[in-house]
């Protein structure tokens, strides 16, 4: 078992470990709110199988994520809903009721089924009641975003594993809201989606895609589809994350086997700024605090899944002097994904670790408290 100061950097500047959470496998590190309340839900994709040589993707899948909520100071079982090999969760709202979507990448115990169902649960009297089950294939992402009064999901999803076919396209994909149905209006080139990103710049809708296999881009809404506008890298892809700040649109991107950079929009296109680290990168999370800009990188594995590392540094970064300088490192442990969220009047980051040095998923997701004023 590791220690607390297994998570923390040797001289810790911004972060106190505030709490560890048991996870297996945990894929995202979901904070929202509702009803008044503060909650987190984890994905996970697998646990440990006594006996099983160690694999970051053997196991078994067929688990729950659990529901966590905020209470006296630190999150509480609050829940644990049926989400099998979980990669990702997001709450939204559509039409006055509030959904929690879950990506499931694949069902069994080895052998493994990608062609799975996908979960929404509607929130119903104080419980969560399952809504829909979305045929899909490898699933990663789904990602909720509106305009004009129509309701979309964008879905990362696909394999290219020899072993694994598809039941249908496989690819990656976007539905809409119809009729009281989730319908696929468009498929893309996507063969093994991680992650969307959407956002209005310069005039125009992008919707950002990162893919493992296929090349990761931005999108344009034409008025009637998204259509390729550029191109980020041809493989690898992880992650988008945008924002705007001092009056300038910005677009993060990770990839897991090339460089993390930042782009800005120069009015035609998203031209390169700043590089925020090397191999490794996942995930990323933004803090716009009093205290300053910051951006989080968090980082996954180096290696191949067959010998992966996964006791890497992620990294805290704040925005100085026209670009982000690097204020903190922390170490993490095959991490996918970060959450900072606001409770009592402090700062949280909540962090999710799913594989430990000898790779397996019994791995704690850990809470820290964040001193941003020491940055």
């Amino acid at each position: 078992m590791q220690s607390d100061a297994d998570f923390l950097p040797a001289d810790p500047k911004l972060l106190t470990l505030h709490q560890r959470l048991a996870t297996s496998g945990a894929r995202a590190a979901h904070v929202f709110s509702l009803d008044d309340e503060l909650y987190l839900a984890v994905p996970q994709l697998s646990e440990d199988i006594e006996g099983q040589a160690a694999h970051m993707n053997a196991g078994n899948s067929d688990i729950d994520a659990p529901i966590y909520r905020w209470t006296d100071g630190r999150f509480v079982d609050d829940n644990r809903l049926a989400c099998p090999a979980g990669e990702d969760a997001q709450i939204f709202h559509m039409n006055g009721e509030a959904f929690l979507a879950f990506a499931n990448l694949r069902t069994g115990k080895g052998p493994y089924e990608a062609n799975t169902n996908s979960l929404i649960y509607r929130r119903e009297a104080g419980a969560w009641a399952l809504a829909h089950q979305i045929p899909t294939y490898g699933a990663k992402q789904w990602h909720h975003f509106s305009f004009d009064g129509r309701q979309f999901l964008a879905l990362a999803q696909g394999l290219t594993v020899p072993h694994y076919k598809p039941l249908g396209h496989g690819r990656s994909a976007i539905l809409e809201w119809k009729n009281g149905a989730w319908e696929e209006i468009q498929v893309l080139g996507g063969r093994w989606g991680y992650n969307w990103q959407y956002f209005e710049a310069g005039g125009h809708r992008f919707l950002a895609y990162a893919d493992h296999v296929s090349p990761s881009l931005i999108y344009r809404w034409d008025g009637t589809a998204f259509i390729p506008y550029q191109s980020f890298a041809e493989k690898s892809g992880r992650s988008f994350h945008y924002f705007a700040h001092e009056g300038d649109d910005w677009l993060a991107f990770a990839a897991i086997d090339g460089a993390s950079t930042l782009y800005r929009w120069n009015g035609e296109l998203f031209v390169h700024h700043q590089s925020l680290g090397g191999t490794g990168g996942r995930e990323f999370e933004l803090i716009d605090s009093p205290h300053g800009l910051f951006l989080i990188r968090i980082c996954f594995i180096e290696g191949t899944p067959a010998a992966p590392k996964t006791d890497l540094a992620s990294q805290i970064f704040k925005w100085q002097d026209g670009k982000f300088e690097l204020v903190e490192e922390f170490p993490t442990f095959g991490a996918t994904d970060a959450s900072h969220f606001r409770a009592d009047g402090k700062d949280y980051l909540a962090v999710s670790n799913s594989l430990t040095p000898d790779v397996r998923f019994r791995q704690d997701m850990v809470i820290y408290k964040l001193q941003l004023d020491r940055a």
